[in-house]
């Protein structure tokens, strides 16, 4: 018997999933390139494997990849991990506060998310029927999911015979994405002047400070700034309408 919920469930997932497709050619260089790494931090395929199964998160699997290769301890890779993810505690809370999530799926959600699922969603989900659903926002997880573990288990197996993805300048792929993403948000002074400060904040944190937490503490500080800025707006368009 098939549940009534499962037709409205399946096609939003799949169009999560498949507004992720695009970018599909920008992460297979770079779960490669990870594999590649790992192999040659002394990894065995199985273990470069499961960091991407369990792990899922790029730049902390580059980092503990490399960590492990220079002897470093557990400890010092985890705590490496847990400041190149700590931005992923304010995507956590911008989601809850457009989509309501039952505990498995908070657990699911969290354990699959990434920085262009997270985009997408945000920018996205609004679009669809009924608003972001926790299936297109799986579906778009999914999406990279896939391709990142199956990216990764072709580099463990066969890179020693590839070529170095960073040549082929696959780097500007991601940066141009979320570019795409944030131009249609951008929509009035407000939004401009906040996108302008919070960019110009990160780059000045990023001289001292770690990725992670550079995105963390500028998002947090974009937001506080939109929030002033969006109140005090408010405001002065009520005292500006009492006064007409």
């Amino acid at each position: 018997m098939v549940s009534a919920s499962a037709p409205s469930f399946f096609p939003a997932f799949w169009r999560g999933f498949r507004a992720l497709a695009p970018l599909w050619l920008g992460i297979i260089p770079f779960a490669v390139a990870y594999a590649v790494t790992a192999r040659a931090a002394g990894l065995t395929v199985w273990e470069t494997q499961l960091l991407s199964l369990t792990v899922f998160a790029g730049a902390s699997q580059f980092a503990a990849a490399g960590l492990f290769g220079a002897g470093a301890s557990g400890w010092g890779i985890v705590a490496t991990t847990f400041l190149l993810n700590a931005r992923h505690v304010l995507y956590g809370l911008s989601l809850a506060r457009q989509l309501p999530l039952g505990r498995g799926e908070r657990l699911m959600a969290a354990q699959f998310l990434t920085d262009e699922a997270y985009g997408v969603a945000v920018v996205r989900g609004p679009q669809e029927p009924g608003g972001l659903t926790f299936a297109f926002l799986l579906g778009a997880e999914l999406s990279l999911y896939v391709v990142w573990n199956a990216a990764t288990l072709a580099g463990a197996l066969a890179g020693a015979v590839l070529p170095d993805p960073a040549a082929l300048g696959v780097g500007v792929v991601f940066p141009l994405a979320f570019l795409g993403l944030l131009v249609p948000m951008l929509r009035d002074r407000v939004t401009v002047l906040v996108a302008l400060l919070s960019g110009l904040g990160a780059w000045g944190l990023s001289r001292v400070l770690p990725g992670g937490l550079v995105v963390l503490l500028a998002g947090v500080g974009g937001a506080l700034l939109g929030a002033l800025l969006t109140t005090r707006t408010a405001r002065e368009g009520g005292e500006a309408g009492e006064g007409a």
